[in-house]
């Protein structure tokens, strides 16, 4: 049969399936489904497994604006800063796998750096009505944020500092550094240059690299050593920046703590440019333990502050706010020194690169 030209023609795509139709599969009540779908308890084991099973066979998918009319839409907001930092996405795999066993889904957001444009992003994610926030490094000031954590549950990542309407998980930024310094005096090293990035004038709170500077500056003086940092950027052709800010000057550094790996990669490329051999001639150190810090090729020694741990106690605190508890909770990871093949003595101590322990050890 030929349509009309202009005729409505009505669609053969199948029919969205509901709740009740995963009732009558299932044989239970649609009071029943809705327990198991909110993760309500007073659910028994089998009644919860032949309700799993009607939805996968009916491909049922709950409707996010029909939920957020009812209450609540079961979707939590991440906003993270950039996606070249290789940490932030393994914070967002620690908050996937943590709300894998939940009801919850994450709706991820790129902010970019400036501080507007994260406002933006996160006023987006609010927008689309997620029941709570993580945000990850925020540049944004305090205020903001604490008018933020007052309209919705909220739990901010990489800030340093107390929160009245909000949570935090960070790591313990200052004494990782504090470890790493510790590390390279130890092993003889005099002249330590440090790469970091602006503070941002976010003062009384701080974000992860001016945590991880004031740690260093800190053992620096400590050791009875001048600090030295060059301010760029926390990425690959930053750390590649400050390497050759820092081989230009008079008293060549022995050692090289980038702030962060991806950083530390840039000094590496720069290191082998110029014909230094590392750790012979340099020793190079960086913070984070991404996943490309490990592979062989690279060998970086740093400081494991494990990004998925970060994302799934984000997550875990989440939804403690969103259950109810009210007074705010700051929760801070321990770090751990990871020594490979990048860090070694200066050159001065004489020793050559055969001689030199060069396994892999947690300290």
């Amino acid at each position: 049969m030929v349509t009309p030209k202009g005729a409505i023609t009505t669609s053969n795509k199948p029919r969205r399936s509901t709740l009740q139709d995963v009732a009558s599969e299932a044989g239970v009540s649609f009071s029943a489904v809705s327990k198991v779908i909110r993760g309500a308890s007073g659910v028994s084991p089998q009644m919860r497994e032949r309700v799993t099973a009607a939805i996968e066979k009916l491909g049922y998918r709950p409707h996010a604006g029909a939920r957020a009319m009812r209450g609540k839409s079961y979707t939590i907001g991440v906003m993270i800063v950039q996606m070249e930092s290789p940490f932030q996405p393994e914070v967002v795999l620690g908050i996937t796998e943590a709300l894998q066993t939940t009801p919850y889904q994450e709706v991820v957001i790129v902010g970019g750096i400036p501080p507007e444009r994260q406002k933006r992003s996160i006023e987006a994610l609010m927008d689309r009505q997620v029941d709570g926030l993580i945000v990850v490094a925020p540049w944004m000031e305090a205020e903001w944020l604490e008018e933020l954590g007052a309209k919705i549950p909220t739990v901010v990542v990489a800030r340093h500092g107390t929160a009245n309407a909000f949570d935090t998980v960070v790591d313990d930024e200052y004494q990782g550094a504090r470890l790493m310094v510790d590390y390279l005096v130890k092993l003889g090293h005099k002249r330590i240059v440090h790469t970091s990035m602006p503070s941002g004038g976010l003062e009384p709170f701080v974000l992860s690299h001016t945590a991880r500077r004031y740690g260093y500056e800190e053992a620096m003086l400590r050791h009875g050593l001048a600090p030295a940092v060059v301010e760029t950027s926390y990425s690959e052709a930053g750390g590649y920046i400050a390497a050759l800010q820092a081989f230009s000057a008079i008293d060549r550094p022995t050692a090289i703590f980038a702030g962060a790996d991806i950083a530390a990669l840039g000094v590496l490329r720069a290191a082998e440019e110029h014909g230094l051999r590392v750790p012979e001639d340099l020793t190079v150190v960086g913070y984070d333990n991404i996943y490309v810090s490990a592979i062989g090729r690279v060998a970086l020694t740093t400081v494991d502050q494990s990004g998925q741990l970060t994302g799934a106690n984000s997550a875990r605190l989440l939804l403690e706010r969103i259950e109810g508890r009210a007074q705010p909770a700051h929760y801070v990871l321990a770090p751990q020194l990871v020594t490979r093949r990048t860090s070694g003595p200066p050159a001065s101590e004489g020793q050559s690169s055969g001689s030199r322990n060069r396994s892999v050890h947690r300290q």
